[in-house]
């Protein structure tokens, strides 16, 4: 491969390829997320996700943290006249972050850009993604590049931010929305590409992944397959399919230790996996299973779309989440002392799978038997894993106003119910899944110890609805009797011009986080609400500001309430005040559904007195340079 940049000099050619040289020799030595088995030859790529649906671009990319740097590997099975990966903050193609390779019908380039709110494209003045490698082959073109987490551009994206803890720093893996279109004409100048004219799509991916090896399974592991029963993925953009699932009759008790999405899914008490029929990886978006309540002694059969009038409401009473998967998202596995139970007293024989297709190309006539493929054990580990509920409570009188930017909902899992229900040693977060509905942006749950933060469990600064998985925790958690775990989600409503109460509801809003711990406690669920009294003060307070007579809330439900808000700024400042002083409703709920003993009407809002600061990056401390001035003339090596 040759990089050239334009209007250098021999000698600065010659320091260039010496440059590179060092530079290819430091990151095979350096350490990565890979088996110490690979030969050094060869920069590993763990990671690896399609990002069209017709399977034309796929991304790799591996992560390293000591150095704060991502490595990607853009590979085109048919380049064109080259192509555009980008990253924003929820997926638009305007004010983006942009990395191009394009060619002006003579020579190539690559180069970093950004587009404006128009989608304008910019060579950007400062160049922060390095190529390193760029050649053809019979399989396709291919780009192995490399770019800091941070960079300190303003037209560059961040790739989330580093936290401190009470002990050490951490990083916070979060949504990171790519955008990709292939160009179909020669650029004879970036200043005439405007990114809005291109067909583009956007991908979801986890960039940032804990570095952490698979662990061994036991010799007596098993496999459980939750799959889709051969369905033909209807012709639509989106479809939500369910299917539920039997277990054997009288299963006893067993460890699920792992799980992965493939054509099937299984778990046991150690890990799960997903199953994705071939020839399906870019149209299968995610996968989920869940475990019904144990207290349903039948749920009927169901193979069909997730929003059908035909889908039995008992399906809405499987809820409790025992494994996810999402597009790019890799095996889950257990602590080596801890597994989910499945099977035996207690549990639930009804499973139900829901399966994500995306499918924008409408495609017609392809089967499907994706689903999670659940490793278990007979050999039960030291602890019971389980998951708890966090966040807020399916409630309307948890609201968001129309029209809004950036609205905050926090709900709390308080000092008083962590004291009555944990354990002396406390437990161990060791996974998260975030959940809100279509109107979420951002979420965040953090520990809070003796009023100051002293742990963020899990963030998600750019969280869309459609890219929900279970994330293994790089470091553990630590919840003691007496904490406090406080989560808050964001919630964009612009588009929207009634008010959204909270609910079950797609176009209703929610607030959760499922954090997976062990040892497992009667805890399951631990959240919050506004106290209604003081609610009800609201609406009266806000009718006889427009001139009403006070609140009939005694004649109308709280949903009703709120349609009837006459909202401007003062409803909605006044409501955003009320819900971070007014007293909060706990809902420090056992596995039966029961409160814990315990006075939980009017309790006050958690104060923190402390919160986290993230430690600065690299570029902040002048400690990091860019790579070039202007952009690289491509050459790339031809295999055969």
């Amino acid at each position: 491969m040759r990089l050239l940049n334009k209007d250098l000099r021999l000698q600065d050619v010659v320091l260039m390829y010496v440059t590179l040289l060092a530079a290819l020799v430091v990151l095979l030595v350096a350490p990565y997320q890979a088996p110490s088995s690979v030969a050094p030859s060869r920069l590993p790529l763990p990671y690896s996700v399609p990002l069209d649906p017709a399977g034309q671009l796929q991304l790799s990319w591996n992560i390293s943290y000591p150095r704060q740097e991502v490595y990607l590997e853009l590979r085109a099975k048919e380049l064109r006249h080259g192509v555009l990966l980008g990253m924003s903050d929820w997926g638009e193609v305007t004010n983006a972050d942009l990395v191009l390779l394009w060619d002006d019908g003579q020579k190539s380039y690559f180069g970093d850009a950004w587009s404006d709110a128009d989608g304008r494209v910019t060579l950007d003045n400062q160049q922060d993604y390095q190529l390193l490698e760029a050649h053809n082959s019979p399989k396709g073109f291919t780009l192995l590049f490399r770019r800091p987490f941070s960079t300190c551009d303003p037209h560059d994206y961040v790739i989330e931010a580093l936290v401190l803890t009470a002990l050490c720093s951490d990083w916070q893996e979060g949504t990171v929305h790519v955008i990709y279109a292939i160009l179909d004409q020669p650029i004879y100048s970036l200043k005439q590409l405007n990114v809005s004219r291109l067909q583009t799509g956007v991908q979801r991916i986890l960039l940032l992944r804990p570095d952490m090896p698979a662990p061994s399974l036991p010799p007596d592991v098993r496999s459980l397959e939750v799959l889709a029963p051969d369905i033909i993925i209807p012709n639509q953009e989106t479809t939500y399919w369910c299917h539920t699932y039997l277990l054997p009759p009288n299963m006893p008790k067993n460890h699920i230790i792992m799980g992965h999405c493939m054509a099937t899914f299984l778990t046991l008490r150690t890990q799960y996996e997903s199953v994705v029929t071939a020839g399906n990886e870019a149209i299968v978006h995610h996968i989920e299973v869940f475990e019904c309540s144990p207290q349903m002694d039948t749920v009927p059969q169901y193979n069909g779309p997730c929003d059908s009038k035909m889908k039995p409401p008992k399906l809405n009473f499987c809820r409790h989440v025992l494994a996810a998967w999402a597009l790019g998202a890799e095996a889950f596995y257990y602590p080596s002392d801890a597994g989910l139970p499945l099977g035996g007293e207690g549990s639930s024989r009804f499973l139900r799978l829901e399966v994500h297709y995306h499918n924008p190309l409408l495609i017609s006539g392809r089967r499907d038997s994706s689903g999670i493929r659940l490793w278990y054990t007979p050999s039960l580990r030291r602890f019971d894993a389980g998951i708890m509920e966090l966040g807020l409570v399916y409630t309307p009188v948890m609201a968001v106003p129309p029209h809004q930017d950036s609205f905050p909902l926090t709900g709390y899992c308080t000092a008083a119910c962590t004291r009555m229900a944990l354990p002396p040693g406390g437990i161990h977060i060791f996974a998260s899944q975030l959940h809100t509905h279509l109107a979420g942006r951002t979420v965040r749950t953090v520990l809070v110890r003796g009023g100051r933060e002293v742990e963020v469990v899990q963030e998600d600064k750019h969280y869309s609805t459609h890219y929900q998985i279970i994330r293994i925790l790089r470091k553990m958690v630590t919840v003691l009797p007496g904490d406090t775990l406080v989560t808050k989600c964001t919630y964009n409503t612009e588009d929207r011009n009634k008010p959204t109460v909270g609910g079950f509801g797609i176009m209703e809003e929610m607030c959760v986080n499922y954090v997976h711990y062990y040892p497992r406690t009667k805890l399951e669920l631990c959240k919050s609400h506004v106290d209604l009294d003081y609610l009800q003060k609201y609406f009266s307070l806000i009718n006889r500001f427009h001139g009403g007579e006070g609140c009939s809330c005694s004649q109308k439900t709280v949903e009703e309430e709120f349609a009837s808000v006459s909202w401007d700024s003062f409803s909605e400042e006044v409501l955003s005040s009320l819900y971070t002083t007014s007293p909060i409703t706990m809902h420090c709920n056992q596995s039966t559904a029961e409160l814990f003993p315990g006075d939980w009407e009017k309790q006050k809002i958690p104060k923190v007195s402390e919160v986290l600061q993230r430690r600065p990056y690299p570029c902040e401390l002048g400690q990091t340079a860019p790579w070039n001035t202007g952009p690289t003339e491509v050459q790339p090596d031809h295999n055969g």
